[in-house]
């Protein structure tokens, strides 16, 4: 049931904001049309345009291609032009022999490019990038992210007092060349908050925040790093993001989308992140434990990974047809999480913009075409259609052995989806129009060869060899991929905007040298996660305050060159962690099976077909309605609304970087939700039993939501509106009751239900704040 606050209750939150918001920012791009640069770079400053204006007609699409002109390939833009003989598109150094200066330049709309009826026109910036790019000798380049990272020296700076590790040098930089200043640094108690959700996802505690202030020594704030990362919190917080690139989900999808049971896999995520693993083995587990040397059960639960995609339980389905489905996933998902490309273009037809041909999306497909599965293996039923075969069953020793980091709460069978390769080798083909029926060309295990060929003598034709592939020094996208996905964690934007597409469609990189200088380190330096992200926050760029000034924010609306921190909501997960954690109320158990927590009546049942045991919303109680986010269910055709709302992935398919959105609805959860009014009242009802004077309760719910100290202004708001709700609340002791009746946990079995009506108003009040679900 909503609990729909009166209008008066609604003003602090108005005062507060008031007091306490930012300018809204302008949407306007970073002005990129300034001066030619000196040395004009085909990747950096002429194929964004090409492919812009130019690729449609003159680009790798053969079938969209006009006057036999393609602009992707040197060989082809300097050949002789069939339509006009004698000429060429290009002659390096030439521009005024080059037809494609010309007619981008001509005023003639007769010969223009492009032409007008195409409503696309190049800018004058534009047209002097390419006519200089030709003067310099109109070299083409291989696309920059198929070309091996190699670590860059350390550029110069003008102020050489800011930087505090390498990676400042690399941002101030790129600062100073625009003309920027980097922020000064942010507040104790802000970037406590900051640094204490980017590594656990939790607030942190009074007591963290009090030993954290009053230590005044250089090694403070190192020491506090340190700590954090030893939480077994950063798992769990750290698995978040690994849930949605692996499409982790609690049922299997489609039309009756019933129960799964892989939740241990998720359990190994945490361990994993926990005790440090490196990323290559990390990865490596995942997908080919089961074809390493002397496989354990560790190695087996860990390739749970490439199984978590959807399967199907409908009857009269045609069986091939989901196998090859299931198979696409997989291939879809290891280009898009390990290799940012969008290798799923290639499924049909040759790949649009990127150098990937279908027969090389198949080759690839080979890899995870060979596993002991069916598209149909069974209907809705009972626990033995929980996982699917291959599968493996944890046994009670196994959880008292090697798999004793998972949290088996009861004694019900454990069966979990992994890998399994059939003995003979399954026959891959070219499928026509990617139609599962449609076999063409037979062909072997391979990858694509823009990035790096598939050597058969180095690695075997499995994916055991792939991994290897994928973790080659010359592989160019691996490392880089995974350092900018953590950036983007950290920052809220990746070095490469498009985390999930580094192909020729995506965004160029803001820090080019920064992302290779990152990627070479962090493989030198065994694909230590920990580590990396260690590196990123002690930067003097992460501890930036947020303050956003007037001419920053006309200069660099987006925030690209980072002379400030980022300033954005909290993941939908954390949003619930901080209000049970907060409260007091968040059960801080590691792993286990998810949980369903409050959820709106009747919503589940509207999309379920009415079998399985997810065919009505049985929701749970005591302990379990405290768990943190990652733990809550989610069952594809009908996710966790709440969470929904505040941009969390439904996990139908690898999602490496979420939406972000905002909607008045979100507001309304935050007022409305049972269970932020609950931690409310709960939080509430403890205040109260302190020994402390009503300032003192205040000050105290603002610290542990905010995580910051309030000022003398936003004590007094909220200590006037808590006494004008105890009046209110008296006058009518009905509505303090119904206010209060809300969630499962006890209220106190003595007290004074106005005053505890009306405190509960006050922490609703600063649940509210626009800064409370922000980061920074």
């Amino acid at each position: 049931m909503l609990h729909i606050p009166r209008l008066n209750s609604l003003l602090p939150v108005a005062l507060l904001l008031g007091v306490l918001a930012c300018n809204a920012p302008s949407r306007s791009p970073v002005n990129q049309e300034g001066r030619v640069p000196d040395i004009v770079d085909y990747n950096f400053h002429v194929r964004p345009i090409l492919s812009d204006k130019c690729y449609t007609c003159h680009g790798p699409d053969a079938n969209k291609r006009e006057a036999g002109l393609r602009l992707d390939i040197a060989d082809s833009a300097y050949k002789l032009l069939k339509e006009t003989p004698g000429t060429h598109a290009i002659v390096p150094g030439k521009p005024l022999e080059s037809q494609v200066y010309l007619r981008i330049s001509s005023s003639d709309t007769a010969i223009k490019m492009p032409p007008p009826s195409s409503n696309l026109q190049l800018s004058t910036y534009e047209i002097k990038v390419i006519e200089k790019w030709i003067q310099q000798g109109a070299k083409f380049k291989p696309h920059w992210a198929f070309v091996p990272p190699e670590k860059p020296a350390l550029p110069e700076v003008t102020d050489q007092q800011w930087p505090r590790n390498d990676i400042d040098r690399f941002v101030l930089h790129k600062m100073e060349e625009v003309g920027l200043k980097p922020n000064g640094l942010a507040d104790q108690e802000r970037l406590l908050k900051r640094l204490c959700y980017d590594i656990t996802g939790l607030p942190p505690s009074l007591e963290e925040m009090t030993r954290f202030a009053a230590d005044t020594s250089a090694a403070a704030y190192e020491k506090m790093v340190d700590q954090l990362l030893q939480k077994p919190t950063f798992g769990e917080k750290m698995a978040i993001h690994w849930m949605d690139v692996a499409r982790y989900a609690d049922s299997h999808g489609y039309q009756d989308d019933n129960y799964r049971t892989q939740w241990p896999w998720r359990d190994w995520v945490i361990h994993a992140f926990n005790t440090n693993m490196p990323y290559n083995q990390f990865i490596t587990w995942q997908l080919a434990g089961d074809l390493l040397p002397g496989a354990g059960p560790e190695q087996l639960l860990a390739t749970g990974f490439n199984r978590n995609h959807k399967i199907t339980e409908e009857g009269g389905v045609i069986d091939e047809e989901y196998r090859v489905e299931y198979v696409s996933d997989r291939t879809n998902t290891f280009g898009k999480s390990l290799l940012g490309i969008t290798m799923e273009c290639a499924h049909c037809h040759d790949h649009k913009y990127d150098p990937f041909s279908q027969k090389e999306y198949y080759e690839l497909y080979a890899f995870f075409n060979n596993v002991k599965e069916v598209g149909l293996e069974s209907t809705v039923g009972g626990p033995e259609t929980y996982a699917k075969k291959p599968l493996m069953e944890i046994t009670k020793a196994d959880l008292k052995g090697v798999l004793s980091f998972i949290n088996q709460q009861d004694s019900n069978r454990l069966i979990v989806s992994i890998m399994g390769d059939q003995d003979s080798v399954r026959k891959t083909y070219i499928l026509g129009r990617g139609n599962y029926d449609a076999h063409t060309e037979e062909v072997v295990p391979g990858t694509p060869h823009s990035i790096l060929p598939f050597d058969t003598k180095a690695y075997p034709s499995n994916r055991l060899g792939l991994s290897q592939w994928l973790f080659d020094k010359r592989n160019p996208l691996t490392a880089r991929v995974f350092v900018n996905q953590m950036w983007q964690e950290i920052f809220g934007r990746g070095i490469v905007k498009t985390s999930g597409d580094f192909g020729m469609q995506g965004e160029l990189p803001s820090h080019p040298e920064l992302l290779d200088w990152l990627a070479v380190d962090f493989e030198n330096n065994g694909w230590n996660i920990k580590r990396l992200i260690k590196q990123i926050v002690m930067t003097a760029t992460y501890r930036q305050s947020s303050v956003i000034e007037k001419e920053k924010l006309k200069r660099d609306p987006d925030n690209v060159y980072l002379s400030r921190a980022p300033r954005f909501r909290l993941p939908a997960e954390l949003i619930r962690d901080l209000v049970l954690e907060s409260s007091g109320l968040l059960n801080h158990s590691i792993g286990g099976p998810s949980v369903k927590p409050y959820q709106p009546k009747g919503l589940w049942e509207l999309a379920s077909s009415g079998r399985g045991q997810l065919a009505t919303y049985i929701q749970d109680h005591g302990d379990k309605l405290y768990r943190r986010g990652l733990y809550t269910l989610i069952k594809r055709t009908v996710p966790p609304p709440s969470m929904m709302i505040f941009d969390a992935s439904n996990r139908d398919q690898c999602e490496v970087k979420r939406l972000t959105t905002n909607t008045p609805l979100q507001a309304l959860i935050m007022l409305n939700d049972p269970q932020v009014l609950e931690a409310s009242r709960v939080l509430a009802a403890r205040l109260l039993e302190d020994n402390s004077n009503t300032t003192d309760k205040i000050v105290k719910a603002f610290r542990l939501i905010t995580c910051r100290t309030p000022v003398e202004k936003e004590v007094k708001l909220l200590q006037e509106y808590y006494e004008d709700q105890q009046k209110e609340f008296r006058q009518q002791p009905v509505m303090a009751a119904k206010v209060l009746a809300v969630g499962e946990y006890p209220l106190p079995a003595k007290g004074d239900l106005p005053v505890l009506a009306a405190m509960m108003q006050v922490v609703t009040t600063i649940y509210n704040l626009e800064e409370t679900i922000s980061k920074s």
